[in-house]
């Protein structure tokens, strides 16, 4: 049982966490490539789905799924629609802190949906550790905000943005629209894992076994089908997409001599660029690569490990648990980044108040939900 779980912690803590550092590094120079971020994971993860879940032979078609594909399109306009609005926000002035405490309050929307749509009831330790973990990231979000240098953004002069209320409420408008269908998503997805895919207890072995047999999970049948059909909607994007892209290539650039030069070393034009000279990447001798594509590839590469621990987690349990265990990590990628990269600005006491208050809010909802387990099960034994 604890095998099982090892690998999915280890990619959500340790994927997601690294995901959030590259996600900040970019996003503090470039706020405004939400868009071109989004494109990138969605392009990298559906690339690593393709050669399991389309066979070439004899034409290029889908495989068989266990999950039917309908289920998936609901998904994927949900899902779609909060990747980009959680990354689009930062063009907004929206800071890091605040990103965090918005998606902390998660749990709570999370819980209330669960109440409203599907009934569900929870205990009064459980009602209170949720309280506990959202004022626990609150608490050392606050406590870790910090002013932040200007942007070398090119996309959208931003001189006065953070002074703008209006354009300030805006971003705080779109994070609240993406919480809320956050919710909805989890909702539908743990209804078709308890449709389609959730694996019983003890399970481990048996899905072991099917992925010897080249039998793809449900995780990551819902892992590739909710990036893979979003992609043609990218399309009504190209423009914005083009613009961001020219824009992180015309910034800073790694400077490479090459070992060696080319046949026509004499020459001083560039050998290969994207939009015009200044953006050259390869010119004679030289190897120009911009600065912002390191984190950029390091973020998609980092979403791709998150993206399916967060599935293989939502095949497994409820989506209020799922919430939890990602409002836990945000505080722990919080704290991290705060040791790592922080010098002024950050109280001890009320971060590492928090990061207490988060971890008392998780193990009072893991005991509230075995001793919720205990009641249910005491009538049956009667």
């Amino acid at each position: 049982m604890l095998s099982d779980w090892i690998p999915t912690l280890s990619l959500i803590f340790g994927g997601c966490c690294s995901n959030a550092l590259t996600l900040e590094q970019l996003t503090h120079d470039y706020p405004h490539a939400g868009k071109l971020l989004t494109f990138c994971q969605f392009l990298l993860i559906t690339l690593y789905g393709l050669p399991r879940f389309v066979s070439l032979k004899p034409y290029p078609h889908l495989k068989p799924r266990r999950i039917p594909l309908l289920p998936f399109l609901v998904q994927v306009v949900i899902f779609y629609s909060v990747s980009l609005l959680n990354n689009a926000a930062f063009a907004y002035s929206i800071p890091m802190p605040v990103h965090i405490i918005f998606r902390s309050a998660g749990l709570v929307i999370s819980m209330l949906l669960n109440w409203v749509i599907l009934g569900r009831r929870y205990s009064t330790l459980q009602i209170l550790s949720v309280i506990s973990v959202t004022l626990g990231v609150v608490v050392t979000t606050l406590s870790a905000s910090a002013p932040r240098p200007k942007s070398r953004s090119t996309l959208v002069p931003n001189s006065d943005a953070a002074a703008d209320p209006l354009r300030y409420a805006m971003g705080i408008a779109i994070l609240t629209l993406a919480l809320v269908l956050s919710g909805l998503l989890g909702i539908v997805q743990d209804r078709m894992y308890a449709k389609y895919g959730r694996p019983a207890p003890g399970a481990g072995r048996a899905s072991k076994v099917a992925v010897a047999k080249n039998q793809t999970a449900p995780w990551e049948e819902s892992m590739f089908y909710l990036h893979f059909l979003s992609m043609p909607m990218f399309f009504l994007m190209r423009n914005e997409l083009l613009a961001q892209f020219h824009a992180i290539s015309a910034g800073p650039k790694y400077d490479i001599t090459l070992p060696y030069s080319p046949h026509y070393t004499n020459s001083s034009q560039p050998i290969w660029y994207f939009a015009d000279a200044d953006n050259a990447i390869i010119t004679p001798g030289r190897l120009l690569i911009p600065k912002a594509f390191v984190p950029l590839l390091l973020n998609s590469i980092t979403q791709l490990f998150c993206v399916a621990g967060v599935h293989r987690l939502t095949s497994r349990v409820s989506s209020l648990t799922v919430t939890l265990i990602l409002v836990v990590r945000k505080a722990v990628s919080l704290v991290i980044s705060v040791m790592l990269f922080s010098t002024t600005g950050v109280r001890a006491f009320g971060l590492w108040s928090g990061a207490f208050l988060v971890f008392l809010g998780t193990v009072g909802y893991s005991l509230g939900g075995v001793q919720k387990s205990i009641l249910k099960e005491k009538p049956k034994k009667d």
